[in-house]
């Protein structure tokens, strides 16, 4: 059962910021002195999306970013979130997994979806959409034996594999967090995942969900799991309520070509301190990470509002 927020209790909480958006054509100093001012800002990480192929082309290697991203702060971690694993063999994205643990040890943190938003991205891979979910658990369960140092022999409905290795298996391990909405994904997360990360999501679903993984998991043995939950928004800061919803609404508008209306329930938007007592009520919830994507009225403003927003909550804690 969840252990929720009381009085007194320290929430330890982990915030990641989404690469800001001018942060890809800095020059190397530059980016350097931002990655050095986000760690400062009180972010525990930086987190980048994946994508092949998206709608008309677009996308970025998780794996590639988070590399670079790694170098430019010794302390600074990174995540990917989501990486779209179904796309993928698992043998090579257990060496990359290991890689990762060997260049960044203890600041990689793994998200995994299995996707789906642009059927035509699964198609062009060669993936049936419909084998999404079972792909992706075969290469969980391949992946997580892989880094555990074992020989793999595995025989399933999309991989057969024989004696594979990866070697060294990495030290210390690397937290798998799971993506999605569905009742699959908080099935996946139970069977495979240190914690489960939501988007476009209630306080009450977000309860609704850590019960149904922390159940399943004791069901199936996995007990002692260091949960890592976690919450995945865009939010509008500003000066003002005003100008903090245009900023959000206009980018959102921009990236996923629908109405922000369809987004606004699940979008905080105002002061750093308005948007600070909205997310804490996921930290309530049992939510202990925040992937944080900061929209503001001038995108060189986004670290420091973002710093400020982690500030408000994090004054909170224990309050």
């Amino acid at each position: 059962m969840l252990e929720h927020l009381k009085q007194g209790e320290n929430l330890d909480l982990k915030f990641g910021l989404a690469v800001p958006s001018n942060y890809w054509n800095l020059s190397l100093s530059e980016k350097q002195k931002a990655s050095a001012a986000i760690y400062d800002g009180g972010f525990d990480h930086l987190f980048m999306a994946d994508h092949v192929s998206f709608r008309n082309g677009s996308g970025t290697d998780g794996f590639v970013d988070v590399a670079a991203l790694s170098q430019l702060h010794e302390e600074l971690g990174v995540m990917i979130s989501i990486y779209l694993l179904p796309l993928r063999h698992p043998l090579p994205v257990a060496r990359q997994l290991a890689t990762m643990s060997k260049i960044a040890p203890g600041r990689f943190i793994f998200g995994v979806g299995i996707g789906g938003e642009d059927r035509h991205e699964t198609e062009v891979c060669g993936v049936d959409p419909r084998t999404r979910g079972k792909r992706t658990n075969e290469s969980l369960t391949i992946i997580r034996r892989l880094l555990d140092g074992e020989t793999v022999d595995f025989q399933g409905e999309h991989f057969d594999i024989s004696a594979a290795k990866i070697r060294p298996a990495p030290d210390p391990q690397i937290p798998f967090i799971i993506g999605g909405r569905s009742d699959a994904a908080l099935r996946r997360t139970a069977l495979h995942g240190e914690g489960w990360i939501a988007t476009w999501c209630s306080t009450r679903r977000f309860r609704e969900a850590l019960e149904i993984i922390h159940t399943e998991a004791e069901d199936a043995g996995r007990i002692g799991v260091p949960w890592l939950h976690g919450y995945q928004p865009w939010v509008g800061l500003g000066t003002d309520e005003k100008s903090a919803y245009q900023a959000v609404s206009s980018q959102m508008e921009a990236f996923y070509k629908v109405p922000f209306k369809n987004f606004e329930r699940y979008t905080p938007y105002g002061s750093p301190e308005q948007v600070a007592q909205q997310l804490l009520q996921f930290a309530d919830a049992g939510c202990r990470l925040f992937n944080i994507k900061v929209c503001t009225p001038k995108p060189e403003d986004e670290v420091e509002m973002g710093a400020a927003l982690v500030a408000a909550m994090s004054a909170h804690q224990g309050s």
